[in-house]
């Protein structure tokens, strides 16, 4: 199989819509596909004249013979070339979640990339999903033939168990870009009430794709008086975010839309219980055992939520042994991997 996958560049850049994308690519690379990545200039999905220049670029750079593969994120890109698209009828959409789905965008922006993603996504000849609550919103609200789309989720590598902090503090992780889609502000404030209790959190992600909103988080934090509790960490990986995760004794996140949640998954997977909120499909892997889930946007039950789970440690526990079982039963990347190679084959 031979495939060219379009993405706004940096292809390196940490989060979890890439990180599923190079996966993806080295799976199948090491399965013997050849694959092709082409990183879009510009800035995306609010497209200026550099990012659809590079999309033209993009596409007439790829062969006849090489099926494009474009990233959701990169798609708005190719507004105008409508026709083109349909007309190759080999055109693959990488879809994470709608674009226009994105929080803290303004109203008319987030109407015209509506109408781009809806005038676009039927031109292409098939998508693929990476979760089903994403695949029956495509159905939904973009009129896609369930046909036409294949779900293929995140997969997760073998992990170690959490050990937790094994102190008095509850030390929470939150995982998640800095922009207003992850709730980031609701989980401040709903963790501004549990002054009472010992907490601490660290909240790892980039500040440099809205630096407006990741310098108001910090301004939050000291408005709320919660500046010593709190630790923006930026980006971190490898090692340094392994060791995050084994002192973590609950992961958190008061996200307004998951794709997929995939920092979620990677919680379960280590057997750290979860306190989300479920935009979107980011509750849909925490059982009643393994964690608690609120409804999206609600920070006064996830407030109420999180009291219970810092104050009484042995629920913890109990809730950490069911997130193991629940991560332990997650698919792996091998498997993913296989499972992409034949939708995009199909």
């Amino acid at each position: 199989m031979h495939a060219a996958l379009i993405v706004p560049a940096p292809f390196d850049a940490v989060s979890g819509g890439y990180g599923y994308d190079r996966r993806i690519v080295a799976g199948l690379q090491e399965a013997g596909h050849s694959v092709r990545v082409i990183e879009l200039a510009g800035t995306h999905p609010l497209t200026d004249e550099l990012a659809r220049e590079a999309a033209c670029a993009a596409w007439d750079s790829i062969p006849d013979d090489i099926r494009p593969l474009i990233d959701g994120l990169a798609l708005p890109a190719f507004a105008g070339l409508d026709d083109a698209l349909s007309a190759r009828g080999t055109v693959v959409g990488l879809i994470h979640h709608p674009t226009s789905l994105e929080t803290g965008v303004p109203d008319g922006d987030r109407a015209a990339l509506f109408d781009i993603e809806k005038r676009l996504l039927p031109r292409l000849a098939c998508i693929i999903a990476t979760s089903e609550t994403t695949a029956q919103g495509l159905v939904k609200d973009f009129a896609i033939n369930r046909e036409r789309i294949r779900t293929v989720v995140p997969g997760t590598d073998d992990a170690p168990r959490a050990t937790g902090s094994g102190g008095p503090t509850c030390h929470i992780l939150s995982i998640g870009t800095l922009v207003p889609r992850k709730g980031h502000d609701l989980l401040l404030r709903a963790l501004a009430r549990l002054f009472d209790l010992d907490w601490q959190i660290t909240i790892v992600g980039s500040a440099e794709r809205d630096p407006v909103h990741a310098q108001s988080l910090v301004a939050l934090a000291a408005e709320l008086g919660i500046t010593k509790r709190v630790h923006f960490v930026g980006e971190v990986i490898g090692k340094a975010l392994e060791v995050l995760w084994q002192q973590a004794d609950l992961f958190s996140l008061a996200t307004h839309w998951e794709g997929y949640g995939m920092a979620i998954a990677e919680a379960l997977k280590r057997g750290v219980p979860v306190a989300v909120c479920d935009g979107g499909a980011a509750g849909k892997l925490v059982t009643q055992a393994s964690g608690v889930v609120c409804p999206a946007g609600d920070w006064i039950n996830l407030s109420k939520a999180l009291r219970r789970l810092i104050f009484d440690t042995s629920l913890r526990q109990k809730m950490a042994e069911a997130a193991w079982l629940v991560g332990q039963t997650l698919p792996s990347w091998k498997t993913q991997v296989r499972e992409f190679a034949q939708a995009l084959a199909g």
